[in-house]
C-alpha cells in the first residue's frame, strides 16, 4: 500500500511540476558538516526556484528511519526552524558561526555545491 502511495505522489508531483521529497532528501544528504543551505537554495538547485516552501514541507515529513542532516537547512536570513531548539546546538557542534541576532552567518558557511572544497 505504501508503494502505491509513493507512486501516486510521484505522478502528482510530475503533473504539477512540484518538488519530489526524494529529490530534496538527496540534496540535503550532500550538505557537508560545517556548512548550511537555505530552503530557497535547494529549490533553485532542483530547478524550482519558487518552491522553497515545498522544500520545507518535504523536510518536515522525512520518513522514519531515514537519517538526514536536516539541521543544516535554514531560511534565507539564516534563521533556524521555529520550535526546533536542538537545531542551533547541532549546528554549533559542527562549528557553524552565528551572528548576534541569532541567525547563522551565511557569509561564512553557506554551502556551495559547485565548489570542490566544500562538497562531499
Amino acid at each position: 500500500m505504501l508503494d502505491i502511495i509513493r507512486r501516486c505522489t510521484y505522478i502528482l508531483c510530475m503533473m504539477n511540476n512540484t518538488i519530489r521529497p526524494e529529490e530534496v532528501y538527496e540534496l540535503v544528504e550532500a550538505i557537508p558538516a560545517g556548512f548550511v543551505a537555505t530552503y530557497g537554495q535547494l529549490a533553485f538547485l532542483l530547478e524550482r526556484p519558487r518552491q522553497s516552501r515545498m522544500v520545507g514541507r518535504a523536510l518536515s515529513h522525512v520518513p522514519p528511519g531515514l537519517s538526514l542532516p536536516c539541521h543544516r537547512v535554514v531560511n534565507h536570513a539564516g534563521r533556524t526552524a521555529p520550535g526546533w531548539t536542538e537545531q542551533r546546538a547541532l549546528l554549533e557542534a559542527e562549528g557553524i558561526p552565528f551572528r548576534r541576532n541569532g541567525c547563522v552567518d551565511l557569509d561564512r558557511c553557506l554551502w556551495n555545491p559547485f565548489d570542490d572544497e566544500n562538497s562531499n
